[in-house]
């Protein structure tokens, strides 16, 4: 079992910056990858970032140049952070972890917090 929590989010106007935190406890010893998502209202939830635990890290073209995903594996804890934020970067955002073995896979997702970027 791996829980998550989300924090950071918040109100900023655009052309701000957030950093997002993503919490992790429990067997995190076994996750392979943690991705942050994020669901703007009446639309469907969308990838935004991943990281791998092999240090890879890959983002959305809309994010590409802004956003930057790290870890600190001291805390376990994955940060998001966002740079130039544009009203339509206003979403609620989730991490996800990703556990995989032989012949498993499952995903484990945060509660989310919520980005609101002014114009």
């Amino acid at each position: 079992q791996v829980q998550l929590v989300e924090s950071g989010g918040g109100l900023v106007q655009a052309g701000g910056s957030l950093r997002l935190s993503c919490a992790a406890s429990g067997s995190t010893v076994s996750i392979s990858a943690i991705g942050w998502y994020r669901q703007a209202p009446g639309k469907q939830r969308e990838w935004v970032a991943r990281g791998s635990s092999g240090g890879s890290t890959y983002y959305a073209d809309s994010v590409k140049g802004r956003f930057t995903i790290s870890r600190d594996n001291t805390k376990n804890t994955v940060y998001l952070q966002m740079n130039s934020l544009k009203p339509e970067d206003t979403a609620v955002y989730y991490c996800k972890a990703d556990v995989r073995g032989p012949g498993y896979a499952l995903d484990y997702w945060g509660n989310g917090t919520l980005v609101t970027v002014s114009s």
